[in-house]
């Protein structure tokens, strides 16, 4: 209580003092801080020296350029922090980049020795053929050393690059007494070409002939003719004459071009004459699409028993016809009617130079049961050899009806051809809901 006393006994002016003396102290205090951090940022000096190359220039910490001053050393301490950075990134980029070169190193020398190592085993696998095989496959030095045409002085005789993935079966067909008789192996040779031996290596054996051959029917008849039973060899088929081949399109099951061979009462013999609907074109609908005579040659491709360059030749086009003998002498057969065959599938290469037939045609052959890829690489293969102007006349291309639009229609589109006719329909010969559709397309390559 005493102190209570004491203050509250204290007169006004003694009050008014302490207030003034407590006001000094802060104000003081105030001065002595901000006079503390000039001399903070002033390194404690009552002037600031700062050097631009040579030059030195003074100037008093008062003065209003302090702030620009602190600002400039924070800067410098930013920019040196960063460079610190930077040099840090680099170092550790150079290191990325160098693991990036080792590995690509290492993967270079993998790919190499890779290689290095599949022409060791091919090499390998060509010392270990004997024979006749190992004489057909070659090569073989030329006789008259380098030439130039040919930019080697050796000689390879060609052979399907699938021939080596069956050596087994290639051992097989190679497998015959030189100069004598080839064995019958009409079809192991076939199915050997469907896997990809194609061409087949050469061999040094005649085939045998058939007996009792006689000189074939002359043209124009050949061209509707039955030849004789005595014009081939039948050991490879389930038919034994052209009467049992010429039936078949009345006995139930499954054959390649069923009914192909009856040339005088089926359907070979109105093929292509008319304008039936939308999907039949007919030969001479197709020609008028060119000026007259322009259509020359050409190829049909999957021919069947070759109707189809019949009808051609007797236009005067001449037609090349691509068969392969399913269970039937099909390539004999279209020779027999005086037209030209080629035993060929249809994953070869066109055997054609660029831009030289006047017309492709296929029916039924070209169709979804080719992989895409394949199908594709096949109608640029069309697009190659047809000259500028050609006609490629797709006939009954037949798919699902899903394909249609999704697959199908833009590969066409990429090939490049123009259209000149295009027309769908239902294919209803296996029922309604199966939904396959035929595409009958009459195209033509750019003559630009």
């Amino acid at each position: 209580m005493r102190s209570i006393d004491y203050h509250m006994s204290r007169n006004p002016v003694d009050q008014q003092h302490k207030s003034c003396r407590s006001k000094a102290l802060v104000l003081l205090l105030i001065v002595a801080t901000n006079t503390a951090s000039v001399l903070l940022f002033s390194d404690a000096s009552s002037v600031i020296g700062i050097r631009f190359g040579e030059r030195h220039q003074r100037m008093p910490f008062w003065s209003s350029d302090k702030m620009s001053l602190l600002d400039f050393n924070i800067t410098e301490y930013a920019l040196s922090a960063s460079h610190d950075e930077l040099v840090h990134l680099h170092n550790r980029l150079t290191m990325a980049n160098s693991l990036v070169d080792m590995l690509l190193g290492n993967r270079a020398n993998a790919s190499n020795n890779f290689a290095a190592g599949d022409e060791q085993k091919q090499v390998a696998a060509d010392r270990e053929l004997t024979g006749e095989l190992k004489l057909a496959v070659g090569p073989h030095k030329l006789p008259l050393g380098f030439m130039r045409n040919l930019g080697t002085d050796e000689l390879f005789p060609t052979m399907g690059q699938a021939c080596r993935r069956f050596p087994d079966e290639l051992k097989r067909y190679m497998n015959y007494q030189p100069g004598g008789e080839c064995p019958s192996d009409e079809q192991f040779a076939q199915q050997l070409m469907l896997k990809g031996c194609e061409p087949l290596p050469r061999r040094r054996c005649r085939p045998r002939s058939p007996a009792g051959y006689i000189e074939p029917t002359p043209l124009p008849a050949s061209l509707w003719s039955i030849p004789p039973d005595t014009s081939i060899v039948w050991d490879a088929y389930t038919c034994k004459n052209y009467s049992c081949l010429v039936n078949r399109g009345k006995t139930n099951g499954f054959y390649d071009c069923k009914d192909c061979f009856d040339l005088l009462h089926g359907r070979e013999k109105s093929r292509w004459t008319r304008d039936t609907d939308a999907l039949n074109y007919s030969i001479d609908t197709v020609l008028a699409t060119k000026p007259n005579g322009t259509v020359r040659i050409g190829l049909d491709i999957g021919g069947g028993s070759g109707t189809f360059a019949a009808r051609m030749q007797e236009r005067g086009v001449t037609v090349v016809t691509t068969s392969m003998n399913f269970d039937g002498p099909f390539n004999s057969f279209i020779a027999s009617r005086g037209l030209v065959p080629m035993h060929l599938s249809i994953a070869h290469r066109l055997p054609f130079f660029d831009n030289t037939l006047d017309i492709v045609h296929s029916m039924h052959v070209l169709s979804h049961w080719i992989p895409d890829l394949i199908l594709e690489f096949a109608l640029f293969d069309i697009y190659r050899v047809l000259r500028p102007g050609g006609l490629f006349w797709l006939d009954h291309f037949f798919c699902i009806g899903t394909q249609m639009n999704t697959t199908y229609v833009p590969m066409f589109e990429r090939t490049g051809f123009n259209k000149v006719r295009w027309n769908a329909g239902r294919k209803l010969d296996r029922g309604i809901k199966l939904n396959e559709w035929y595409l009958s397309a009459l195209l033509e390559k750019p003559l630009t």
